[in-house]
């Protein structure tokens, strides 16, 4: 099989994870005789440096040309409150999110056996725990019109705004999802509250008969909150909108013990993009030390769901979980012995995956 990759490295760690990333698709492209072309593409602050604009024209179309995007991370503290900067590299984030279509962000939530002692919460209450948050990303206050500020400056406004069909589609993967695992889904919202929340249930409640086999919970987001730190085994699959997704997959995102294990994929309507939920971590860039493993497992969701290739994606997991097992492992999630640094640890997962 041919694959067309966009590379998007970005700023911060990004460079230095995203090659590692690579090394593991090469080497898995090798075992399972596919080939595989990367076009290298400019994003974040990276972009604005040299051109101007945190997504450039021509990174958009190497994405649309593109069978699937690896992206690293964007953020740079040189931008971070700075009142004279002009553009800000997360503009290019939500500009590619949009010209896109990338409706739907995928993070599956696992917690590694190894590893549950770096989990903030008790080994009995995390223990096993596997869902997956499903998070609409190009609609809501995020993207809601009109937002802005009154002449004086003293009042601020944002806009929360879903259309039934933005629902639809996302709740579709959710149930789709759900009927593929355990047959539960959650669906997160404030419909005690916001008007957007109300439209989102009585779509759900609408589609549901649709899928006989699927049970359906409606659930308060503060509600939400509470349950993922006291019960996570709760969930097979949540769906929400995009603040409410932004929040709660952040917050479950720690019950792994680091956020350098957790990789998600962004489903499009032109393409779908792969990138580890971490940011840019400028601290660290250059040091070779950022954990590698959310964007090579990020790689393995890009054989699983943009090539449909699941054994190739097996052979990355597979290789990961050695790694781990075996302590191979960067200093964020090292318990005892030594930390390796980023290439070593991509280089220990390249040789098992071959």
């Amino acid at each position: 099989m041919d694959l067309r990759i966009a590379v998007l490295p970005g700023d911060g760690i990004g460079p230095e994870i995203v090659e590692q990333a690579v090394k593991a698709i090469n080497a898995v492209c090798t075992l399972y005789g596919h080939k595989v072309e990367y076009t290298y593409a400019l994003v974040g602050a990276a972009a604005i440096d040299k051109v101007g604009n945190p997504y450039p024209e021509e990174t958009h179309q190497i994405c649309m040309d593109a069978d699937a995007i690896l992206f690293g991370a964007i953020g740079d503290p040189r931008f971070d409150n700075n009142p004279k900067a002009k553009v800000r590299p997360e503009q290019g984030l939500l500009a590619m999110r949009q010209k896109l279509g990338l409706y739907a962000n995928i993070r599956p939530v696992n917690v590694f056996k190894s590893l549950i002692d770096r989990s903030p919460l008790r080994r009995e209450l995390v223990e096993d725990a596997d869902f997956i948050c499903v998070r609409e990303l190009t609609g809501g206050i995020y993207f809601g019109k009109p937002q802005g500020r009154s002449e004086d400056g003293q009042t601020a406004f944002d806009s929360c705004v879903y259309t039934k069909a933005e629902i639809k589609r996302i709740c579709k993967l959710g149930f789709e999802y759900a009927a593929s695992r355990r047959n539960q889904l959650t669906v997160v919202d404030k419909a005690n509250v916001l008007a957007t929340s109300r439209l989102w249930r009585e779509t759900v409640q609408e589609m549901a008969p649709s899928y006989p086999n699927v049970d359906v919970e409606y659930m308060f987001v503060d509600n939400a909150a509470m349950k993922l730190i006291q019960q996570p085994k709760h969930f097979d699959v949540i769906v929400t909108e995009n603040m409410f997704g932004d929040i709660l997959t952040d917050e479950a995102s720690v019950i792994t013990g680091s956020l350098g294990l957790l990789p998600s994929a962004s489903i499009g309507v032109h393409t779908s993009l792969f990138e580890p939920i971490h940011g840019s971590y400028p601290q660290a860039a250059g040091k070779n030390i950022a954990n590698p493993i959310a964007t090579i497992l990020s790689a393995a969701l890009m054989f699983e769901y943009a090539f449909n290739l699941k054994a190739a994606g097996a052979s990355i997991r597979k290789a990961v979980n050695m790694a781990i097992d075996g302590g191979m492992v960067t200093e964020d999630i090292a318990t005892t012995g030594k930390a390796y640094s980023t290439t070593e640890v991509g280089d220990f997962i390249v040789k098992n995956i071959k």
